[in-house]
């Protein structure tokens, strides 16, 4: 049993703290919002991520998990302090690491004033660029010569909608550290997680660093590199999904990460994507695929939103359009970077009225659009006297609808596919004009 302090209550940092505590830790996790912290001590849950709430609740009641607004109990209480703190984007695309920095200041004068008098693991889960987890393990070394103080890399590799299943499953855990010290205690951490056999990788912090901004980029390469090959798919009359099924049979290549649609978003892809170039050009070494992927991933809404346009003969004013999905991808209400946004501002100031469901999303973009929109309660009202359907998340919930009643409620049975889930000669027989990505259009029998 470890004393854990978690600094940071966002996804990263809840899923972690009830994670730890469910394999008998004890977990304080620490926040400056304090309204967000009495939240969870009521045990309400600031966002939808399934299994969240569940494990929150049992670990409360044991007593192995709390939350607080006070680091410096929590910090002198622990023997690891894990740091789960945002890093967004500065305007040009580099991780802003202030609130990294920040709490790191905090804790050096908590330990100037309180000595730890046991050796103190400080860790590093936020995405930070290469190389900055030495640099504060030297600023600390600099400042508390004295204090037996180690800093180690532990990036996560969590997937909003499935976080929990990929923490309590982990494919592997990479661990950044030259301390064997840190090595072990990290590895007794995990080992509850890992006793199937999955790999823990011990590395340097700085190769760490990299690897979680590595994998990131990879996966969205994969995304773009296949909705770049669906405009050729259109162009020639290939259907983007065989090839999809070809390739993916590959082992070399795999299955995941393959679909053509809409592009990814969410408040990881993106980002990583423009830090990592960043860091690297402040190096001296400028990268040319991975900014490409970002290039074609813009691209890619562009091109759906041109087929909606030319299907109204480029006047969509006074049209009404039903908007299916506007989480960034399934099972959870973050909308951040999410495409569905794209779509509705272009949409919007195309002069189209929305009508828009998600099953968990809504209540953050009410906060966004206020008014502007018509939120809908199910799937059917919203389609209710929409001259087209446009889909830009695969909830499970639109996978197979009562296409008969949704042919009924549409002004025109016309539907936009950004996620491809439908087979276009289906949707032919069921009577609908049907535009997807990456195969051709196709239009009622």
């Amino acid at each position: 049993m470890y004393r854990i302090a978690i600094v940071g209550t966002g996804y990263v940092g809840l899923v972690t703290g009830v994670c730890f505590a469910e394999t008998g830790n004890d977990v304080t996790c620490i926040d400056v919002d304090a309204e967000k912290i009495q939240r969870l001590q009521q045990g309400d849950i600031p966002f939808y991520e399934p299994g969240v709430e569940r494990l929150l609740r049992e670990n409360v009641d044991k007593r192995r998990l709390r939350f607080t607004t006070d680091l410096v109990t929590a910090a002198r209480a622990c023997e690891i302090v894990m740091l789960c703190l945002p890093t967004p984007p500065n305007e040009d695309g580099s991780a802003d690491t202030k609130h990294v920095l920040s709490v790191v200041r905090q804790l050096t004068e908590i330990y100037r004033q309180h000595p730890p008098q046991q050796p103190c693991l400080i860790v590093t889960k936020s995405t930070v660029p290469p190389g900055t987890t030495r640099q504060l393990e030297e600023f600390l070394r600099h400042e508390l010569p004295e204090a037996p103080i180690v800093v180690a890399s532990n990036p996560e590799f969590l997937s909003e909608g499935s976080a929990v299943e990929n923490f309590m499953k982990p494919e592997r855990v990479i661990i950044g550290t030259r301390s064997t010290w840190a090595a072990k205690i990290l590895r007794d951490l995990y080992e509850p997680f890992v006793r199937t056999g999955n790999p823990v990788y011990v590395m340097d912090e700085t190769s760490a660093e990299l690897t979680k901004y590595a994998a990131n980029a990879f996966l969205a390469l994969r995304i773009s590199f296949m909705n770049e090959l669906s405009g050729y798919c259109e162009a020639i009359g290939a259907d983007i999904e065989q090839v999809r099924i070809g390739i993916g049979s590959d082992s070399r290549i795999g299955k995941r990460y393959l679909f053509a649609g809409l592009g990814y978003g969410g408040s990881c892809l993106p980002k990583d994507v423009r830090a990592i170039t960043q860091a690297a050009s402040r190096v001296g070494v400028p990268l040319r695929v991975i900014p490409a992927a970002e290039e074609v991933n813009s691209q890619q809404i562009q091109r759906f939103l041109c087929k909606i346009r030319q299907r109204f003969m480029g006047d969509l004013s006074n049209r009404t359009l039903a908007l299916w999905g506007v989480a960034f991808k399934p099972n959870t209400d973050d909308i951040r970077e999410a495409p569905a946004l794209y779509i509705i501002e272009a949409l919007l100031r195309d002069g189209a009225r929305l009508r828009v469901y998600d099953p968990r999303a809504l209540e953050n973009l009410r906060r966004l659009y206020g008014e502007l929109l018509f939120y809908a309660k199910t799937p059917y009202e919203c389609a209710e006297g929409a001259d087209a359907l446009v889909i830009a998340t695969e909830w499970a919930e639109f996978r197979n609808p009562d296409f008969a009643s949704l042919r009924r409620l549409l002004n025109n049975p016309v539907v936009f596919d950004g996620r491809n889930l439908f087979l276009p000669s289906e949707m032919q027989q069921r009577g609908f004009e049907y535009h997807s990505v990456g195969r051709v259009p196709v239009r009622p029998a």
